[in-house]
């Protein structure tokens, strides 16, 4: 079998934006022998090889801070009227199946991927949708990762396509971008400009009445083909959050 890491570093970088800032605190092998002695073991109980354990602490991680699934709480507390899952409720068999990229490479920095996008795509390679198929979108935004454009530049999804998604049987989706949306920054500027209210994170906001998650932040899809893979995206079982990290992994049989 073949594996393919689609996920980014969980470390710290000086470009991250405030709200996307990772700090982790590594600590030597030699701390653990303090605590040894501590708890009462003598030094001289020590096997001779010991020269303690490593061990690290994350100090400071925002669940959407890295490649990471939003759960249906995210976008609100409730879809279509029903409470809405947390990430520790998602049903594990939504985080494994089939996956399907969609390349839009080619949309420009701030032109949503619209349900033409998707279906030309689909029709150009004879491809097709499969409900509990995982979707991949590749935009080509993650060479932006760890610098700071990263969160500012970039295609996005537009609510249709988000939703003509869903009506496929898609429950999980994800893309190589900072978010799903196109770029907060240029969502505020545009409903400031259009006096539009119905403007901002319009593609999130599906989620209010389609149940669905999304995956940001990925990584390495131009090693994938469009087809004949499975993907894995199990989250941390954080109790009652929005989202939380996730090694995603593609797996060639």
């Amino acid at each position: 079998m073949k594996i393919i890491d689609l996920s980014k570093p969980i470390q710290y970088n000086k470009s991250d934006p405030w709200f996307m800032k990772v700090k982790i605190k590594h600590k030597a092998h030699k701390k653990a022998t303090l605590l040894l002695r501590f708890l009462g073991l003598p030094k001289k109980l020590f096997p001779k090889q010991f020269i303690g354990w490593a061990d690290d602490t994350i100090q400071k991680m925002g669940v959407h801070s890295t490649t990471h699934i939003d759960a249906p709480w995210h976008y609100a507390p409730t879809v279509n009227g029903e409470r809405a899952k947390t990430v520790d409720e998602i049903p594990l068999d939504w985080c494994y199946g089939e996956g399907l990229v969609i390349d839009m490479k080619h949309k420009e920095d701030f032109d949503a991927i619209t349900v033409q996008d998707l279906k030309e795509f689909l029709t150009k390679e004879n491809l097709s949708l499969t409900a509990g198929m995982i979707v991949l979108i590749k935009t080509g935004r993650d060479i932006y990762n760890g610098t700071k454009d990263f969160p500012n530049k970039g295609t996005g999804m537009s609510a249709e396509a988000t939703e003509w998604l869903i009506d496929q049987g898609i429950k999980v989706m994800g893309i190589d971008s900072w978010g799903w949306d196109l770029p907060l920054k240029y969502l505020i500027k545009k409903a400031k400009e259009t006096n539009n209210s119905e403007l901002f994170w319009e593609a999130h906001l599906v989620g209010q009445r389609k149940e669905y998650c999304h995956i940001e932040q990925l990584v390495n899809l131009d090693a994938l083909p469009y087809t004949g893979f499975k993907i894995a995206v199990f989250p941390l079982k954080i109790v009652g959050a929005s989202a939380a990290p996730a090694r995603v992994v593609a797996l060639f049989e």
